[in-house]
């Protein structure tokens, strides 16, 4: 279990997201359509616009699932990205008090104690794979950093 592990984003929050921008675009294109038929403009931009936004979803859903990760375990510590209201983003080993369960916004969480008093809430609904292993190795590695 040495090395890091990376937690990305779950593939339905993906999709929730990606949906929400496509109807953004659509709406876009639509409001678009209408100006360019009233004002007798070419149609050409309003395509440009729905090829461009579709490309920019579609390399948002790549980048999101393939090259960002929500949460970064090492032997040192701990690295959160892409969750509002976190708390501490980062933290070594060495500074976690404790690891508990939690229920936010009714939805499982992992909270992580520092000894300074500050947390990080990490919700797992948020997580691709394994709810229990992600658990499991990052006390794992605070079991490691405490015997070290």
């Amino acid at each position: 279990m040495d090395g890091v592990t990376e937690y990305r984003l779950a593939p339905a929050v993906v999709l929730r997201v990606a949906g929400a921008a496509l109807v953004g675009v659509a709406v876009l294109v639509v409001l678009l359509s209408v100006v360019t038929g009233l004002a007798g403009w070419p149609f050409w931009p309003v395509a440009l616009v729905a090829l461009v936004g579709l490309g920019v979803i579609a390399g948002g859903v790549w980048w999101a699932t393939r090259r960002t990760y929500v949460v970064r375990l090492d032997a040192l510590g701990y690295d959160v990205r892409l969750v509002r209201g976190a708390g501490a983003k980062r933290a070594r080993w060495v500074d976690v008090a404790e690891v508990a369960t939690a229920e936010v916004h009714r939805s499982p969480a992992l909270v992580v104690s520092l000894r300074d008093g500050r947390t990080t809430t990490i919700p797992v609904a948020l997580l691709a794979g394994d709810r229990d292993e992600f658990a499991n190795r990052l006390r794992t590695l605070l079991q490691q950093a405490r015997r070290a």
